[in-house]
């Protein structure tokens, strides 16, 4: 009897959107020319996927009162920046999504991880289907990451790396990276949509069903998102974007989703020759080279629970070309129009005929609002050549009427900067009245509380200077 002939689908490979025909530019995504032809698996019934999952329970209703909490038990990585993205640590039956450029640190982090739990008595399988295991020795010796319960295999089959799992029994998985490993019962080529997100699925069924942490390593597309179809960061535990370019040697972990922590978490590392390396007070680090120039200004910006002290620094200079430049990879650059909308209008500051270039020193991005008024008084130093008042740090966020807004976590900026030496705060006035019970004698500081963008720039360059 003849066999059924496979059911094909058009499938985008940038967005996951499929069809039964052909078309030229993706309804999902936009665009143009990648839909492929793939062949459909056929699916698995309801509860065999449930089970599939680990999720055979999920169909038996109960009152969320009645369901017992329990501590998750999590498991030290070595790293105290990687612990505090991850909300403390290691969770066993967690999956973790690694992405980043090519080339920042990927690869160096998870075998530094995997390294550190195979000394602490884990079984580990790093599986490799980009490198040889002799590629992946001399690295580790390189990051000195040699450890004897560090098993090692280069294999792109899944059903053979299920094999190596059953056999070793591993409490820790690393992919590196998802886009090479296929299925063969997937009719479609290594890092398509349907033998990436098929791959997904089985790895996360084997580490929740023999709680194994398992941690994928994922590519980025030329516009730094993740390639492939975005069902994958939705079947993870964890998402971690690395950021910072290849000519910086700073490097943001930063958390976009996190079923078992807080999102807004960072982590800073510095890249070295034995790898990553974990910065645990990056404001000194940042300010260890800061300039007293006009046009610069000492920000206390917060990533999740952490202060962190950056400089920003303004050059502002008139231009005969028309129009004139504004340029930052520091800050959106649409942030930076508005606020030289915002100094112009109420202020009076006429830039309009001036070159603006913002940055912020270190490499690194903020795009929180408190940052606002320091941007705006390092632009208007440097257009006025004046210097600011020595040791002082400034943070508010600027409205389209000049108002200064109060901002969240103001104690802990201020803790922060008496930390560092800064003796002068300028921030929103709401703020200054709201820190009643902040002792400023035993920091050594003196706080400015300011409503208006004017009165910020008259705190922070007064006339005597």
């Amino acid at each position: 009897m003849a066999g059924k002939k496979n059911k094909t689908m058009y499938v985008c490979q940038q967005c996951g959107y499929d069809s039964p025909k052909w078309m030229g530019r993706c309804p999902g995504c936009g665009q143009w020319n990648t839909m492929a032809e793939e062949i459909v698996k056929k699916e698995a019934d309801s509860r065999q996927q449930g089970l599939s999952l680990g999720l055979s329970d999920s169909s038996k209703p109960c009152s969320i009162s009645d369901v017992a909490l329990e501590d998750l038990p999590r498991l030290n990585t070595g790293s105290s920046e990687l612990d505090r993205v991850l909300g403390g640590g290691i969770i066993p039956g967690s999956m973790v999504l690694i992405v980043g450029d090519p080339g920042i640190g990927k690869s160096s982090l998870t075998l530094k991880v995997c390294a550190n739990e195979a000394n602490n008595g884990r079984r580990v399988l790093y599986v490799t289907g980009e490198e040889s295991i002799r590629q992946v020795r001399m690295r580790a010796d390189r990051l000195e990451a040699v450890a004897d319960g560090l098993m090692v295999v280069s294999e792109t089959n899944l059903e053979t790396i299920e094999k190596h799992i059953e056999e070793i029994k591993p409490e820790i998985l690393v992919i590196d990276s998802i886009q090479t490993i296929f299925r063969p019962d997937v009719q479609s080529a290594p890092g398509s949509v349907s033998q990436v997100r098929e791959c997904a699925v089985e790895i996360l069924r084997v580490a929740k069903t023999n709680g194994i942490a398992a941690f994928i390593v994922g590519h980025v597309t030329k516009d730094g998102t993740l390639a492939g179809p975005r069902v994958l960061e939705h079947i993870v535990d964890t998402v971690l974007y690395f950021e910072g370019g290849n000519n910086s040697e700073y490097r943001i972990l930063r958390a976009v989703k996190n079923r078992f922590g807080s999102t807004n978490e960072i982590g800073l590392f510095e890249m070295r020759d034995i790898g990553l390396v974990d910065v645990p007070d990056a404001s000194k680090l940042f300010l260890s080279e800061r300039t007293e120039e006009e046009g610069s200004i000492i920000v206390p910006t917060v990533e999740g629970t952490r202060p962190l002290l950056v400089e920003i620094q303004a050059l502002v200079a008139q231009t005969p070309y028309v129009p004139p430049h504004r340029t930052s990879d520091s800050v959106d650059i649409k942030r930076l129009q508005l606020l030289l909308a915002v100094l112009e209008k109420r202020v009076h500051l006429s830039m309009g005929a001036c070159d603006v270039y913002v940055k912020v020193a270190g490499g690194i991005r903020i795009d929180e609002p408190a940052s606002d008024l320091g941007i705006c008084v390092a632009m208007a130093s440097s257009f006025a050549g004046r210097q600011l008042r020595p040791q002082t740090v400034v943070f508010g966020e600027v409205g389209l009427s000049g108002e200064v807004r109060a901002v969240s976590q103001a104690e802990g900026r201020i803790r922060e900067a008496a930390r560092l030496g800064f003796n002068n705060i300028v921030l929103p006035l709401k703020n200054l009245r709201q820190l009643t019970s902040l002792d400023t004698k035993a920091l050594g500081v003196k706080l400015y509380g300011v409503a208006s963008l004017t009165d910020a720039l008259k705190a922070a360059m007064p006339r005597e200077q």
